[in-house]
């Protein structure tokens, strides 16, 4: 593999003049990686560096992609357009999903409670006062059949954020899609399903690693023979970078994890042609525009090349890097949170610049609660008028052969292979997990930006500069009590009604196949499909893998 080794700052300088006039009004210019920002790039240094129009960039829709996975891009079709939304119970966020779809939005995405995201039923002692509060509470099936409610699963895209439960919720997806005489094949949607990033960042695991990839795999190798439309995994950066990590380390840290689940697949013996076409990726699109815009076209471009390259594959579509983006919810600030909405226009400017397949663009109020429907309707409006108003999505890749985000994009490159020889050196993605690595690594990026922060050095409009005396908040979203009681109502009048012999016989199956090492997405379908819990399913697979237990990283 070639591997360019000038280092950033190395070599001839970018700005190869003083500035004329003047001092600079900042000592230093940094991106968010705290990389040197040029005061201009002149063409011969991407010359000396060796730039080749083939091998870097080529065409749209041709390897190795850096300008995009299709050659028309937006000009044949636009990104889909997927608002993030689930609070309450399922009913509460059916009437979301139905009120998006009337604004015009192209695709749902679900966010679950914290309780669902772990593994638990909303009667579980550890749920309580978290039922329905961060997103939608789903126990059974008769929950996801209420949550979609007059859609029609094979006529929308799904995706669903989670992750140490991702092959229930999938089940139950396909149990519901089942009941209402839907071929799986006819099925379209992603299932976030990353669970090294829960390791390192998220934090919503439940089992132990090796039993969790075990797991991927089992999906993988069900959705290529029974679900061929459906994204089995969505290789996340977005939490990644939430936890405090830079964009170089999003850049690496996400790809060294994709490429783990490509090897983990490979070892389980699926052919890499049947399966890598199914993963897609998830990006964080931040404030530094030029840096995030670069952060993307050096992902594909490095995907392409391993894809192709070190893991041999041949099919054209297992080496494109299809991706959902999402403004960065840790931008947002509570403090004047109706700048949030120019921040929000200008990251989902760069992620459609960057060439995103789907975005999820932010409320402006998200940092005091969950979005209201007018907050979310001026987020899907943000996209809308990006999309329709004011031409950038008529030209593909208007932005390549800047001399500077050529440069910057190279060196986001450089700097994500001098991370991936660290990982590689620690033991790989698994034991650097197990080693603390990636926790430690985020956690000084994020206290390197505190301290920025706090100093003064970064701005944050409202925050440390340009603050209010006296701010009006803006109406919010709140989650009424009765929600959490209702639901757990709800729960326990399933399992009354439900055929206590018919769940008993799934559980005992569930739990067998996985003593056996089976795949378990033919049993957590029979399980889903006759009401059997989440907690319980999850609880069956506790009994044989036990919990991950982190230990603790100073």
């Amino acid at each position: 593999m070639a591997i360019r080794q000038q280092a950033p700052g190395q070599g001839p300088q970018a700005e190869s003049r003083p500035e004329a006039e003047g001092g600079l009004r900042k000592p230093r210019f940094l991106t968010r990686s705290e990389m040197e920002v040029p005061a201009f790039v002149r063409p011969e240094q991407l010359a000396e560096e060796g730039f080749d129009y083939e091998r870097d960039l080529g065409d749209p829709g041709e390897y190795p992609f850096t300008r995009g996975i299709h050659p028309t891009m937006y000009r044949g079709r636009l990104w889909t357009m997927r608002e993030f939304a689930g609070f309450g119970d399922a009913a509460a966020t059916n009437r979301r999903f139905h009120y998006l779809l009337e604004q015009g939005q192209t695709g749902l995405s679900v966010a679950f409670d914290f309780p669902t995201l772990l593994g638990y039923d909303s009667d579980a002692p550890v749920a309580e006062g978290e039922v329905g509060r961060m997103g939608v509470a789903v126990d059974t099936l008769a929950d996801m059949e209420r949550l979609f409610e007059g859609i029609p699963l094979d006529r929308v895209s799904t995706s669903m954020t989670i992750n140490g439960p991702a092959m229930i919720l999938f089940a139950m997806y396909l149990a519901l899609a089942r009941k209402r005489g839907i071929p799986f094949d006819r099925l379209n949607g992603t299932i976030q399903n990353d669970i090294l990033k829960e390791y390192t960042a998220q934090k919503t695991y439940i089992f132990p690693i090796r039993p969790s990839l075990k797991i991927i795999t089992d999906i993988m190798a069900y959705a290529s023979e029974e679900v061929p439309r459906w994204n089995t995994i969505s290789i996340s950066g977005y939490h990644i970078r939430e936890a405090g990590a830079t964009a170089v380390q999003e850049l690496a840290f996400t790809l060294a994890d994709g490429f783990t689940y490509v090897e983990e697949g490979i070892k389980a013996g699926l052919d890499v042609d049947r399966f890598a076409p199914r993963l897609s990726f998830f990006w964080d699109i931040h404030l530094n525009f030029f840096e995030e815009i670069a952060k993307i076209r050096a992902a594909r471009r490095i995907w392409a090349r391993e894809m192709r390259e070190r893991f041999g594959a041949r099919n054209p579509r297992s080496w494109t890097m299809r991706f959902h983006s999402q403004t960065a919810g840790v931008s947002l600030t509570a403090q004047q949170p109706e700048v949030n909405i120019v921040r929000t226009a200008f990251e989902a400017l760069a992620a459609v610049l960057a060439g995103t397949q789907s975005l999820h663009t932010n409320s402006f109020d998200e940092a005091l609660a969950l979005p209201t429907e007018e907050a979310v309707r001026l987020a899907l409006r943000t996209q809308q008028v990006i999309a329709e108003e004011i031409g950038v999505a008529d030209t593909v890749d208007p932005l390549a052969g800047s001399y500077y985000v050529e440069w910057l994009t190279n060196r986001m490159e450089r700097a994500a292979y001098d991370y991936f020889r660290r990982i590689e050196a620690v033991g790989g993605v698994v034991a650097g997990i197990e080693k603390g690595f990636f926790q430690r690594e985020i956690a000084d990026a994020a206290y390197r930006q505190q301290l920025r922060l706090q100093s003064g050095e970064e701005v944050v409009v409202g925050v440390n500069k340009y603050v209010l005396e006296e701010e009006q908040p803006p109406r919010i979203l709140r989650i009424d009590p009765a929600v959490e009681r209702e639901q757990v109502e709800r729960l326990r009048r399933v399992r009354a009604e439900r055929d206590p012999r018919a769940v008993a016989e799934a559980l005992e199956r569930l739990e067998r196949t996985a003593r056996e090492g089976g795949n378990l997405m033919p049993a957590l379908v029979e399980a889903a499909s006759v009401y059997a819990s989440e907690g319980e399913m999850a609880d069956a697979l506790r009994s044989v893998y036990g919990v991950y237990r982190e230990e603790p990283v100073f």
